[in-house]
């Protein structure tokens, strides 16, 4: 899984922070999303995919990898 987010579409709500902590992080000065792990490991799977789904902004998606479907 590769996860990529767009900050020029972030909203800064906060939502990929609570499903995914270990993964997203928000700027201190305005809040908008900071990418923490690109490749998370695959334990965190579940939280990277619902932080995509609550985000209100459409500004975080996934890849998934060959090896991984």
């Amino acid at each position: 899984m590769k996860v990529i987010v767009d900050q020029n579409k972030c909203v800064a709500s906060g939502q990929c922070v609570l499903s995914a902590p270990e993964v997203f992080d928000q700027r201190a000065e305005d809040g908008i999303v900071v990418l923490r792990a690109e490749t998370p490991p695959e334990g965190l799977a579940d939280d990277v995919r619902q932080a995509v789904a609550l985000c209100p902004a459409q500004a975080i998606w996934v890849e998934e990898q060959e090896d991984e479907q």
